[in-house]
């Protein structure tokens, strides 16, 4: 791991954000009330637009992070898309944890979902949160995205497959005394790198989605508004 300059910064802002969501913050849980300001339009967006096209049209594959940057009272919550490679078709889905628990055994209910359809069909969805399994107080805003020549799909149907039912966990896992998590990053993080998504950076258990998602240093930057 690189403990130096920025990189170093983020990760040590992440172990602060784990104590705190550890001793009062469920992890990746929904917000009460809504966000009153939507993020700002990153210094990279002309470039976005561009990779937006590439990807919605030519590009042969490709992966998406949606994010809540206010979710988590702060720390941020995640969910993922991935392009069927050599069609206009992605999928893509999170788990929520709508019940706001710390843990949640295998086969419980954490508000897993996943959805298939085109480019603008998954943006319009996230932008709503159309597939939350309640009433949510704040859609996705944001997102980053990163073509590719290649994908995995089938391995990556296969982690969605295993992350929606390997329950829920942020703290110490049963069963080995490790303090560990299992968690929306953890299943955003794993279903994309089983897709083989480029320049996916490593997602560390218990890491704070808004740490990790800046990490993705040569990932296209989006603002996300219903739509």
């Amino acid at each position: 791991m690189d403990i130096g300059g920025r990189r170093g910064a983020l990760r040590w802002t992440a172990a602060a954000a784990v104590i705190g969501a550890i001793v009062g913050v469920t992890g990746c849980r929904q917000m009460p009330t809504r966000a009153t300001t939507e993020p700002k339009p990153s210094r990279t967006e002309a470039i976005t637009n561009m990779a937006g096209a590439a990807l919605s049209g030519a590009a042969p594959g490709g992966a998406c992070v949606f994010v809540k940057p206010d979710g988590a009272q702060n720390f941020g919550h995640v969910g993922w898309g991935f392009r069927i490679t050599g069609t206009k078709q992605w999928v893509y889905g999170a788990v929520e944890n709508p019940t706001n628990k710390l843990y949640t055994p295998p086969g419980g209910y954490i508000g897993a979902w996943h959805a298939q359809g085109t480019y603008a069909r998954m943006l319009s969805d996230m932008s709503r949160d159309a597939y939350y399994p309640g009433k949510s107080t704040h859609p996705y805003s944001r997102y980053r995205c990163i073509s590719s020549s290649t994908g995995d799909v089938n391995n990556a149907r296969s982690m969605i497959r295993t992350v929606e039912s390997r329950g829920f966990l942020v703290g110490f896992d049963r069963n080995t005394g490790d303090l560990t998590s299992r968690d929306c990053l953890d299943a955003t993080y794993d279903v994309l790198h089983a897709y083989r998504a480029r320049d996916l950076t490593y997602a560390p258990h218990l890491d704070a989605p808004n740490v990790w998602v800046e990490t993705l240093w040569d990932w296209s930057d989006h603002t996300l508004t219903p739509r």
